[in-house]
């Protein structure tokens, strides 16, 4: 029998697959006529010659096209539910839009991050206060409809395990958890995008393992259970 960790971390290991898949079917955040109605707001606030609304809405597309995928997958893999990540992607970029001329050209990302970070807290806490959650059953029903755990990683039904796992994590951790395990970046890289220390990505990402593992073997357990009814 596979270890817990084994088979969670399996699970983790696809949902880049998963998440590239989805996001590859959004469509543009900004349509065009969008954009008109974003020049006109951003033009407003602009009065220097790098705040034109040509330049500014040429930048605004720059940056959607550029970095709305990685925000899609990063809201969904930090927590906003699959319903609400469309809106959550377009709420980032709305900030992006007001503040526009206060994001330094090479720190995009970062800027873009940091948003979603507090886009997907804001979100997790009312689906808390909602009690908007996942239907609990849902992974029961992956369990009596797979043979194995194995073959739940081949259905759809996989990202709520994932999705409950990555839940085990507290925000902070979560975060660099979710940037080296699932999107594939350096430590320095996440130490550059999060404004942080190494030693502190180390330890932080130390501890997601620590407390993905820990999720692991409650799952297992349940999965376990569900086999044996």
């Amino acid at each position: 029998m596979p270890s817990p960790a084994r088979t969670l971390w399996a699970l983790l290991r696809s949902a880049r697959v998963f998440g590239d898949r989805f996001a590859d079917s959004l469509p543009s955040l900004l349509g065009p006529a969008m954009i008109e109605t974003d020049v006109a707001m951003l033009a407003a606030a602009g009065d220097d010659d790098r705040s034109t609304p040509d330049a500014r809405a040429i930048r605004l597309r720059a940056l959607v096209d550029a970095h709305q995928d990685f925000i899609w997958r990063s809201l969904r893999r930090l927590g906003v539910p699959a319903a609400q990540v469309d809106d959550a992607t377009q709420e980032v970029f709305c900030v992006a839009m007001r503040r526009l001329d206060q994001i330094e050209r090479e720190a995009e990302r970062s800027f873009l991050f940091g948003v979603a970070m507090r886009v997907a807290s804001d979100a997790r806490r009312a689906c808390v206060r909602s009690r908007e959650r996942a239907d609990p059953t849902a992974i029961d029903i992956a369990v009596a409809t797979s043979p194995t755990p194995e073959a739940i990683l081949d259905k759809q039904e996989a990202l709520v395990l994932l999705d409950e796992a990555l839940d085990a994590l507290d925000d902070e951790t979560r975060a660099v958890f979710v940037l080296f395990e699932i999107e594939g970046f350096t430590s320095p890289e996440i130490a550059s995008l999060l404004v942080l220390r190494l030693g502190t990505v180390a330890s932080r990402l130390r501890r997601g393992r620590e407390q993905f593992h820990a999720a692991a073997t409650r799952l297992r357990a349940r999965l376990d259970h569900g086999e044996k009814r």
